[in-house]
């Protein structure tokens, strides 16, 4: 399986951080935030992984990242979104990059606590369709969130106003070779972009995709309160192995996310 972590866009609601550079570049604790998703990826144990990139500071990437041997990998691949057609326009342009195989797609502002090697070992075995990643979250119309029946997801519903259920689908799915003739035949949404959302709705409509449920934390990075909240998660992991970061502070600074 092969890895592809998107990082293109302009980081509008992180406006003006982002104004200099690109959101993905931004710090997250004591590394760039791309360091995080590709991880993720190396992890769970996928050595071929392209990075999307785009705006201004695309460059930037492959000083920061070079070939990749800071993550024990020979080599990373990089490719550029012009634009900002969506998640799913992003993925297109890795069509020949992932050939015939399955495909593992994180966003590359999504940071994972665990490991999510078991599920990809688990998606390799079945061999086809989609797999997304779900997480309880208390503010699920933020995300796309599925309809489940069971053990079945019945549909996925993009930032609702009244959600169904109190899970997120998070920025992590994984894919057949298919999923690039699911994307031609997408139509932008009322925001002008290539939905992932209906990419996952067409595999539903297959009745070929499941999910895994995130063990351990999740967070995006994509506003300010997340990005703070992500911060805040990351300090305090490096902590339990640390007495860097004062306890009393991490505290301190999770009430008052609470209370936002």
């Amino acid at each position: 399986m092969k890895g592809i972590v998107l990082a293109g866009g302009l980081g509008t609601r992180l406006f003006p951080l982002t104004k200099v550079t690109n959101k993905h570049l931004l710090p997250v604790y004591n590394r760039p935030m791309i360091y995080y998703p590709i991880q993720t990826l190396v992890d769970a144990g996928i050595s071929e992984i392209l990075v999307v990139t785009g705006g201004n500071n695309a460059g930037d990437f492959l000083r920061l990242l070079g070939n990749g041997k800071q993550f024990g990998l020979k080599h990373l691949d990089y490719t550029y979104q012009e634009g900002e057609d969506g998640i799913a326009a992003a993925l297109a342009l890795a069509e020949y990059f992932v050939d015939n195989d399955l495909v593992c797609v994180i966003l590359g502002d999504n940071l994972y606590e665990k490991s999510v090697r078991e599920s990809a070992e688990d998606f390799i075995k079945r061999g086809h369709g989609a797999k997304i990643h779900l997480k309880k979250v208390e503010n699920p119309q933020r995300f796309g969130v599925p309809i489940i029946s069971g053990e079945r997801i019945m549909k996925i519903e993009e930032k609702p106003k009244a959600p169904k259920s109190d899970y997120a689908v998070t920025g992590l799915y994984m894919y057949d070779h298919t999923v690039f003739d699911i994307v031609g035949t997408l139509k932008p949404s009322g925001r002008g972009e290539l939905e992932i959302t209906d990419v996952n709705n067409a595999y539903i409509d297959r009745n070929d995709i499941t999910y895994g449920i995130v063990d351990g934390w999740w967070s995006d990075a994509g506003t300010f309160d997340s990005l703070l909240r992500t911060n805040i998660l990351v300090a305090s992991q490096f902590e339990s192995n640390s007495q860097e970061i004062s306890q009393d502070a991490i505290r301190a600074s999770a009430s008052m996310l609470r209370q936002q």
